[in-house]
């Protein structure tokens, strides 16, 4: 409890106060330990001062799990193959690291100059080209490297959070300390600085110099200014930032009525995503699968045997009994399991009900987006809008299909341009023969126009 009175701060216990004043009000700091207190919190404060100026940096550095998560997740994963190889350690593969870079900033150009070791990995993942990254710095690259290579696969056992398929605490934990230490050090500045104050104050009044009279930091016209000026700009800032993501959904993951593991189902079956989505490279629409197309293989299957080596756990940590679940759905196909027949109803037809699924990914009505135009012509594969939805028990919405989001993928994306709807782009393919391009972007043959979405 810190008292004040004529001379100086001093922190005592209650023991000291009597009937509300300090016995040891007649103590007087001497002008010497003043001066050493002066030293030493003027020191304190520079100390403080390099520490923060630390830990800015460490936290200005580049952030290889962010820069995977927004650049790379979306077809790699660390450990195992998926759309793109593993990236665990496939640095130690590179011919050299300057090849590293020259293959992340456009892998294209390499493929294209026949370089053996662009062109084995080409072939080796069914010639899908990796996007260019060539915003990428080299420093970046190196973040994501090295957080791909220190990364540890989280225990099976918790669910993982929407969006987090990265055990990544280790880096919360760490990020959260250095908040504790840097607001620790804040408030023992503020407390050094007030602690000078006082004494000053003391030895003026000791000396005979006047103090000026002392305003209270409530009624402060600077600090009120300051206040109200970060007060707008904060309100400012959460009005922008919430009309800009009105109406996005990014990590939206509903409750639906059937438990249904893309993970057991696309990972660890590899069933095929046109299997159940087919109309993803046929029409607009992905489709989904009615319930026949579940019966398909659940007419055999009727039990889940996936338990101990794959435990079903929701999101907030529920474990899910996988043989329920496909009784649920017999009962909505109408499927008696014991007779090995559909149920009929009074007028003989099959006693089903369609299952009520929750839509998790939403277009404004005023956007046009063609599934097919992305998946058949352009070769997009389902992770890089999905996220790893193999990897997924509970499906959520993995980027925020934003404008900006689609336009950089546009501006990034090249288009198979040995499609012959793109015959009358004369002048790209001519350059292409010259070598003067090895490629050519969704945006240069008109992909950010507005009519190309908006019509």
């Amino acid at each position: 409890m810190c008292f004040k009175f004529q001379y100086c701060v001093v922190v005592l216990p209650p023991l000291l106060l009597y009937k509300g004043k300090l016995i040891f009000k007649f103590i007087l700091v001497p002008e010497s330990i003043m001066q050493l207190f002066r030293i030493c919190s003027r020191s304190a404060l520079a100390v403080i001062f390099a520490l923060l100026l630390l830990n800015t940096s460490a936290i200005a550095a580049p952030d290889g799990k962010a820069l995977f998560q927004s650049n790379c997740a979306s077809c790699h994963n660390p450990l195992k193959d998926a759309t793109g190889p593993a990236l665990q350690n496939i640095d130690k593969t590179f011919p050299s690291k300057e090849w590293g870079y020259a293959w992340i900033h456009n892998s294209a150009a390499l493929i294209a100059a026949g370089d053996k070791t662009a062109v084995d990995i080409f072939n080796k993942f069914n010639k899908t080209a990796m996007t260019a990254f060539p915003q990428l710095k080299n420093d970046e690259i190196d973040a994501i490297l090295k957080y791909v290579d220190d990364y540890k696969a989280p225990p099976t056992a918790v669910a993982a959070a929407p969006g987090g398929n990265d055990g990544g605490q280790s880096e919360g934990g760490s990020g959260m300390v250095y908040t504790i230490i840097t607001l620790s050090l804040l408030v023992l500045a503020v407390i050094l600085w007030r602690a000078n104050q006082t004494l000053g104050r003391s030895a003026n009044e000791k000396e005979g110099i006047p103090n000026a009279k002392e305003i209270p930091l409530y009624r402060n016209k600077v600090v009120i200014a300051m206040v109200a000026i970060l007060a707008f700009i904060m309100a400012g800032y959460w009005l922008v930032n919430g009309a800009i993501n009105e109406g996005r959904q990014q990590n939206y993951q509903p409750l639906q009525p059937i438990y249904y593991s893309h993970k057991v189902h696309a990972g660890i079956n590899q069933i095929n995503c046109l299997y159940c989505h087919a109309g993803a490279e046929k029409s607009k629409q992905a489709m989904i699968p009615s319930t026949n197309v579940c019966m398909n293989c659940h007419k055999q299957i009727n039990e889940y045997t996936g338990d101990k080596d794959h435990a079903l756990v929701t999101a907030e940590g529920k474990t899910i009994n996988g043989t329920d679940q496909i009784k649920m759905l017999y009962q909505y196909a109408g499927w008696d399991p014991v007779a090995k027949k559909y149920k009929l109803d009074k007028n003989g037809n099959i006693d089903a009900k369609p299952i009520q699924w929750v839509k998790i990914h939403n277009l404004p009505d005023h956007v046009y987006f063609n599934h097919s135009q992305h998946v058949k012509v352009g070769q997009v594969q389902c992770q890089r809008c999905h996220g790893q939805i193999q990897e997924m028990d509970e499906v959520y919405q993995f980027a925020p299909l934003s404008m900006g989001w689609c336009i950089n993928c546009h501006r990034q994306t090249k288009v198979q341009f040995d499609n012959q709807y793109y015959s009358i782009f004369q002048k790209y393919h001519e350059e292409i023969k010259a070598g003067k391009r090895d490629g050519v972007t969704v945006e240069e043959i008109g992909g950010t126009e507005c009519q190309k979405c908006h019509y």
